[in-house]
This record gives structure tokens, C-alpha cells and sequence, in this order.
């Protein structure tokens, strides 16, 4: 249909005050996207996905022309309103890229408006529809379009269009840059229709949301004065929301998975449609709607906890993805990719103009990630043993500044760091040589939110887990003939490794008494106002554990009090032999699955990531509640990374040359009980153990899992990539 405007006028706005200013012309970036056009019709079907959570209805779809996630949010009774609010979400891998709308009710009424998309009259009888253009000269549009339905008067107060970041940044804490929300189009039409649509910086791609109205809905206004917004009344609404940015090649379901993991196809197919919309041909995603781009530790970690269902093909995207982004000048790996608009937008304030990637180089955890994979796959796989000529002498085209160089280059820098950092602490066992992060930065491995180490500078996981493991993938690659310009690597890295291994842990060891650690227990559970039972009678000795970090305010600089599940990186990396230690070691691991929280880790709903019972500053307690992101909160790849350590622990009593503790009957035997408690844990929760995170309630009895985007503007992602791992991890029999 031919619409004609009568308002043509593009006017500036942005998401706080839309008012009207003088457009500028956008400037054409150099290097923009390159032009792809696939064919019109899709020779296979196309993928679908619908996944209710919460007050989030997801939807997801894939064929050859895109893969799109699609979110409609109306609140539910009960939902903290403040946190939940209608919206129409619509997330792109390609460019990390969205469109986003966020509605209030036209009476004012907070949690009166509800959003729902219908199925009725599409084409296909599903929620949502593609859409697809073939590009005349540039880029094929592409996109989605369905029928909403405003149960009352509605109106569209924030719009956002662009970057993936831009939406997380204005979700989690409210705020945008008017960067992104100053060339917004506003038109409307004869039909009573009206659109938004925004030019992104690359001067090339366009993103568009429009609405018509249907079966007789209210005609959408332009509400102009202080703040622009689009005006809806009751009933239903025609949505296509669109954009001509080029897409990513996904791996399809068959082609992601080992030919010997295929019947997963049948068996689950939720999750091996959910691994496939985050895998692409040249890289895998973290997660979505949050994190729908490339995550070093996220892509390397799954890849470790999946690698027997994985195909080949897949495992060397995850790889090739992390040496392609490698800072050659240094070593560091790349934490996060910044591409399309996002990228666009920061080169334009550093006064470049480019659309090229960059990359978040801030982590301290993913470097020694890269070695460890390397070796996982190309020594102790035939087919990558079989590729690895052909693999390292790529040369890498992602960064431009990487241009031209190897992947044997890029990696052997990684390496040589690597080798560079872990010398000191090898030559001198002081806190002083440990790894720290980087100054000026609050965040540098997983817990990486403002209070995930609480304060601490100097990681546990990093220091007793990834740093030896690291060094011994280094030492086992140049015995393969790896790093032929560092021939004493093969020895050299062995050596440190067993320092870092046998040297790191007593830095972070904590022991409280038995009186104290009770008395401290019940503090927690009084002041936190939390309604839940201290526990504090299944203490029944002096608790040992393993502190976040070293430094920071707390505890004279000391190890951060808060027990954790970090142990679950020594247990799945590390075949430790030093006997005492890896006794002890395992007993106060067994023993924190074993305690209910706050005693211990352990809920209804998995293991607590951190607990802060321990400590005695209650401020320093309340920056672990159950709403922070890194707090007394459940993450699913670590109980699945847990599963896998321990069973790998047990595991080594099946050899000849088996560890002290397996011929310990008590220890052995309270591991045990700590695994199968794990597993009975994860078994009773496989409703949520594909999202990223979750909360809980406390219902006098029993622990409920709980979305933590119902209780905190920090969503979890209903699809994450290192979530998706039980596909793989599974309870091993011993």
C-alpha cells in the first residue's frame, strides 16, 4: 500500500524531551557494512521459538534472511512496577542491534496497560511474521510484524532505535546519550498510521517502527510539545519494525551440534534451537536480549563445558572469533566486541569517522581462557589435530589494526603475556606478585558488576584456577611443537603452574569459629530482614572458606569475606597433586553444598553465588542481596560448571594413580553426597536452568526461583549461551 504523508517534517528528538530542533545531515562513514543479499525464498523452513518468562513473552525466529528476538513485557499483579513496564523489544544479533518501545498507560494509571501480541490474522497464525525487501543498490530490509493489542488508551514515551547497548544502558539504569536519540523521524499517515525511524551514525542503515491502526482502532497521534510521543487508543495495532543492516550466517541446529549429539535435536529441542540462534560461522553469542554479541569468557567457557556435543565447525568459530580480537600489541583478549551503531558512535566521539569495530579489553580472566581451549581442541581432539595447520595459519581480517597477522601471531602474543604476567609470583610467592585488575577499572572476570567482588582487587577464581591451568595449556602445546620461538615453554610454564597451583590458595583462606560463624549467621538473617531460617544449627565446626578477592576496604585488605562457588574453576581446570591440599580443599567444597544457605550455598533453587553471612559489616552484607546481579543469586553455568568439576574430582578415583582422597572413606564419601545433592538441586530446577540468572522468594518453607528482571531493572537474559551447557554436563554415575 502507497501511504501519503501529511506530516513529513523529520524532527530531533530524544527519549526524555522530544521537542522539535533543526535537523543535520548525516555524515556517510567510511567502511560501512558490506552489501549482502540473499535469495528472496528461504530454501529450508524457518526456525521458531516462543518462550514465556515471567512478564516477558519471548519470540524467536530465524530463516536465511535474519534471526530475531522479539520480547513483548506487560506486568503482571504483583510485579514491582517500577521495574516492569510495558514494551515492545526486538533484538538482531547482526549489529548487535534493537528497536525498542516503551509504553505508559494513556489514563496515567501505572499497571493498568497491558501489551499482547495476537496471532490471529498473520500470515502464518504465529505471534509475529517476518519481514523481508530485497535491497535495491544496499542492504535488504529486514524484520518482524504483528498484530499488538492495548487493552486501554497507550502511549509510546520512549522509543530507541540503534544499538543493543543503548537499549541495555536505558533498561538498566534509565539513561541514554542523546547521541542515539537526536534524528528520530516522526511521520503520519492518511490511514491514520504512524512511524519512527532513526539514521544511524554510519549514515547507511535506517531502523523504522510503524503502527496502523486495525479493526477499527483509534487513529495514532503525534503528541507534540515538551516531550513527542506517539498516542494510541484501545484496541489493536499493526506493528513492522525493521531495519537494512546485513545479517550474520548462522550455524543451524545440525550444524552446531557433533554428528554422536544429534538425537539432542529430537530430545531437546528448545535448547539446541536456542544454541543455534546464538551460533554464527564466525563467532557464538553470549546471551539474549542483553549480551547478543561476542563474549570471550562466555564463547571459551561454553565451549570447555560443551565441547563433546559441539561440532567442529562450532568450536573453531568460538576460537578463531577470540584470536581474530586479539590487542596485538600486548596480548589481552577481547572481553566484548563493539560493532555497528555502538561503534560507529564511540569512534565518532574519539573524532573518527568509522563504522569499524573495536573491542573492551578491560578483563583480566579471558587471556588464560584462550590457551586452555587451544589446547582442549587441538591436541586432544583428532580433528583438531588434523586442523591446526591449516587453522593458525589464517590471517585475520575482523580488527582492522589485526590485519595481515597469523593466527600463530596473534596467539603466541597472547601467550608470551601470559608467560610475562605469571613470572613474579613464580620467582616470589608475596600477594603483591598475585594478578589484580586493571588500575582504574572496578570489574575484571565474571563478577563483573560494581559490587560482584566486593571491593576486592585481586580475584580468587583468577589467581588459584585460571592462571595455573593456563600455564599448564602452554606447556602442553609447546611440547606439541607450538611456540617454536619459545622452546622452554614446555618446561617452564609446568614449573610456574605448579607454584601458582600449590602457592595461591592460602591468600584467600578464611576460618571462622564455630560460636562466631553461628552468632554471625543469625545477624544476618535479623538485620537483612530476609525470613528465612539462619540454619545456624547445621554448623556444627569452625567454617573454612575461600574469600572473592584480596583488598579493598573490607577486611583490612584481606580476603573479601564472602563465601562463594568460585571453587567450582580449580575442580573443572585443575588435577591438582598436592594431596593435603586438595583434601582440604574438597571438604569445605562439599561442605558449603552440603549447608543450606546462609549457612552454606545451598537453596531450593540452586547454589547462591555469593554469601555474605560471614561477614560482619551489615552495608558490606546488603551489596550481596538477593537483587544484585552478583549476589545471593543463582547463575546456571555455575552449577553446571560445578556438576562438571566435582565429577571430574571423582572421576580421578577411577585410575591407577588415583588422589589420597578417594581412599579416604569419609571424605569420598561426603563428596559424593555433595555431587548427588548438586545434581538433585539442578534436576528439580531444569524450568529456568537455560536463563542466565535467578532469584528467589521464601515462602516460610521453601525456596521459589524468581526472575531477577521482576525484582531489579537488571534483566537476565532468557537464553544464555554458557546456560545452555546442560545440553552437555550431566550427573555421572560413581
Amino acid at each position: 500500500m502507497v501511504f501519503m504523508i501529511t506530516i513529513a517534517t523529520f524532527l530531533l528528538a530524544s527519549a526524555a524531551a522530544l521537542a522539535p530542533r533543526t535537523p543535520q545531515a548525516p555524515s556517510i562513514l567510511k567502511d560501512p557494512p558490506p552489501y549482502t543479499n540473499p535469495p528472496t525464498s528461504c530454501p529450508e523452513a524457518a526456525s521458531r521459538l516462543s518462550v514465556p518468562d515471567g512478564p516477558h513473552a519471548n519470540y524467536f525466529y530465524s530463516d536465511c534472511h535474519q534471526s530475531v528476538h522479539v520480547i513483548v513485557t506487560s506486568p503482571r499483579s504483583g510485579d514491582k512496577l517500577s521495574v516492569v513496564k510495558p514494551r515492545l523489544l526486538v533484538a538482531w544479533p547482526a549489529g548487535n542491534s534493537g528497536a525498542f518501545a516503551q509504553f505508559e498507560s494513556g489514563s496515567g494509571q501505572a499497571g493498568s496497560l497491558s501489551v499482547t501480541a495476537k496471532s490471529d490474522g498473520s500470515k502464518s497464525g504465529e505471534a509475529f511474521d517476518p519481514i523481508y525487501e530485497a535491497g535495491s543498490g544496499g542492504n535488504p530490509r529486514v524484520g518482524v510484524t504483528s498484530v499488538l493489542h492495548f487493552n486501554d488508551s497507550a502511549i509510546l514515551a520512549v522509543p530507541i532505535l540503534g544499538s543493543i547497548r543503548s537499549l541495555r544502558e536505558f533498561a538498566e539504569g534509565g539513561k541514554i546519550d542523546q547521541a542515539f536519540q537526536d534524528s528520530f523521524g516522526f511521520l503520519q499517515y492518511t490511514d491514520g498510521s504512524a512511524s519512527i525511524d532513526r539514521l544511524w551514525f554510519d549514515g547507511v542503515t535506517k531502523s523504522t517502527m510503524h503502527f496502523t491502526p486495525l479493526n477499527g482502532a483509534q487513529t495514532i497521534t503525534i503528541n507534540r510539545g515538551e516531550k513527542w510521543t506517539l498516542g494510541f487508543g484501545q484496541g489493536d495495532y499493526k506493528v513492522e519494525v525493521s531495519y537494512n543492516y546485513p545479517q550474520l550466517d548462522q550455524l543451524s541446529p545440525q550444524e552446531v551440534l557433533a554428528d554422536a549429539a544429534k538425537p539432542l535435536l529430537s530430545q531437546n529441542p528448545d535448547l539446541t534451537t536456542s544454541l543455534a540462534f546464538l551460533s554464527y560461522k564466525n563467532k557464538l553469542l553470549a546471551g539474549t536480549w542483553r549480551f547478543l554479541t561476542y563474549f570471550g569468557r562466555d564463547s571459551m567457557i561454553s565451549m570447555l563445558l560443551m565441547q563433546d556435543i559441539l561440532s567442529h565447525d562450532a568450536i573453531e568459530a568460538v576460537i578463531a572469533a577470540v584470536v581474530e580480537r586479539i590487542n596485538h600489541n600486548d596480548g589481552t583478549v577481547c572481553h566484548e566486541e563493539v560493532l555497528g551503531d555502538y561503534a560507529s558512535y564511540l569512534n565518532k566521539k574519539e573524532g573518527i569517522i568509522s563504522a569499524e569495530p573495536r573491542c573492551d579489553y578491560k578483563m583480566v580472566d579471558t587471556d588464560f581462557l584462550l590457551p586452555i581451549a587451544m589446547q582442549r581442541y587441538f591436541l586432544d581432539t583428532k580433528p583438531g589435530q588434523q586442523n591446526a595447520k591449516a587453522f593458525f595459519e589464517k590471517v585475520a581480517t575482523f580488527l582492522p589494526e589485526n590485519k595481515g597477522w597469523t593466527y600463530t601471531r596473534l596467539a603466541q602474543v597472547t601467550a608470551e603475556k601470559i608467560m610475562r604476567i605469571a613470572a613474579p609470583f613464580a620467582n616470589s610467592q608475596t600477594k603483591e606478585n598475585l594478578i589484580s585488575l586493571r588500575n582504574g577499572e572496578m570489574v575484571g572476570q565474571w563478577r563483573d558488576s560494581n559490587y560482584g567482588l566486593g571491593g576486592g582487587r585481586t580475584p580468587y577464581d583468577v589467581n588459584t584456577a585460571l592462571v595455573p591451568a593456563g600455564l599448564r595449556a602452554i606447556a602442553a602445546l609447546s611440547r606439541a611443537g607450538f611456540f617454536p620461538d619459545h622452546p622452554d615453554w614446555k618446561d617452564l610454564a609446568d614449573k610456574q603452574a605448579n607454584i601458582w597451583e600449590d602457592e595461591t590458595l592460602r591468600f584467600f583462606e578464611i576460618n571462622v569459629s564455630e560460636s562466631d560463624a553461628k552468632a554471625r549467621v543469625r545477624e544476618y538473617v535479623l538485620t537483612s530482614r530476609l525470613g528465612i531460617d539462619t540454619n545456624a544449627d547445621t554448623i556444627t565446626g569452625d567454617v573454612k572458606y575461600y574469600g572473592l578477592a584480596l583488598g579493598g576496604s573490607i577486611n583490612s585488605g584481606g580476603p573479601v569475606p564472602v563465601m562463594n562457588t568460585d571453587d567450582c574453576f580449580r575442580h573443572f581446570f585443575l588435577n591438582t597433586t598436592h594431596q593435603e591440599q586438595l583434601s582440604s580443599f574438597l571438604s569445605q567444597t562439599a561442605d558449603h553444598i552440603l549447608q543450606p544457605f546462609p549457612a552454606g550455598l545451598s537453596t531450593d533453587v540452586g547454589l547462591v553465588v555469593a554469601n555474605p553471612a560471614y561477614a560482619t559489616d551489615a552495608d558490606f552484607r546488603n551489596m550481596f542481596a538477593q537483587g544484585e546481579y552478583h549476589g545471593t543469586v543463582v547463575w546456571s553455568w555455575q552449577l553446571a560448571m560445578m556438576g562438571a568439576g566435582l565429577g571430574r574430582q571423582l572421576g580421578r578415583c577411577t585410575g591407577d594413580n588415583h588422589p589420597e582422597f578417594c581412599t579416604n572413606k569419609d571424605l569420598h564419601s561426603k563428596v559424593l553426597s555433595a555431587y548427588n545433592r548438586l545434581w538433585d538441586t539442578i534436576d528439580a530446577n531444569r524450568a529456568q536452568l537455560s536463563h542466565e540468572v535467578w532469584s528467589w522468594s521464601y515462602d516460610g518453607s521453601k525456596f521459589k526461583a524468581v526472575p531477577l528482571g521482576a525484582i531489579t531493572s537488571t534483566e537476565s537474559n532468557v537464553r544464555q549461551l554458557w546456560s545452555l551447557t546442560f545440553l552437555a554436563v550431566h550427573r555421572e554415575k560413581f
